[in-house]
């Protein structure tokens, strides 16, 4: 594995807080094109080096250098919501005044 990656990261048109990691100079021609059409259109969200030592704010900077280097991309998933956070939306709330 290398000491730094040029990283582009590319957030998800069609769902909330997923983000596809690849490297810079290979662009999404590693990516599947069944994740590609799944993950919709891949809008750019930054560019970054990343180095192994790097903390990322779900994941380290190794596991996606990992990622990236054997499979040609990392997805970052949304964060699995909490049961309860779900509960507001099945109950129906009443509007007192």
């Amino acid at each position: 594995m290398k000491d730094k990656l040029l990283c582009e990261i590319y957030k998800s048109s069609r769902k909330e807080e997923m983000y596809l990691y690849v490297d810079k100079r290979r662009g999404l021609q590693d990516v599947p094109a069944a994740l590609l059409e799944h993950f919709g259109k891949a809008i750019p969200a930054m560019t970054m080096i990343l180095t192994a030592d790097k903390t990322l704010a779900r994941t380290s900077g190794a596991a996606v250098m990992e990622a990236i280097a054997e499979q040609g991309f990392y997805l970052q998933m949304p964060p699995a919501r909490e049961d309860y956070m779900l509960d507001l939306y099945r109950t129906p709330t009443e509007a007192r005044y």
